[in-house]
């Protein structure tokens, strides 16, 4: 599986690690991807696609992004027996 973000585009970079001797060696910097299902406007059913965390911010704002149903609480389960 490509690392690799749907919507952005974003791919793992080659940056320089660099010591305090100012020596520097090449290592991978990884994209933040989370796997969420996102709204498929063309099909209008929700899909799992891998996607950055900044793309999850984009996508949550414009309402995009398939959250997990909040947990309702009973409020007698609560209560605790006297």
């Amino acid at each position: 599986m490509a690392r690799k973000c749907y919507l952005s585009g974003k791919r793992p970079r080659v940056i320089n690690s660099v010591s305090a001797a100012d020596n520097r060696t090449k290592r991978r910097q990884l994209p933040n991807l989370q796997v969420v299902r996102v709204y498929d406007e063309k099909t209008g059913v929700y899909r799992r696609r891998r996607v950055s965390a900044r793309m999850m911010r984009t996508l949550d704002k414009k309402g995009l992004l398939a959250r997990a149903p909040k947990r309702v609480v009973d409020a007698e389960a609560k209560e605790e027996p006297s």
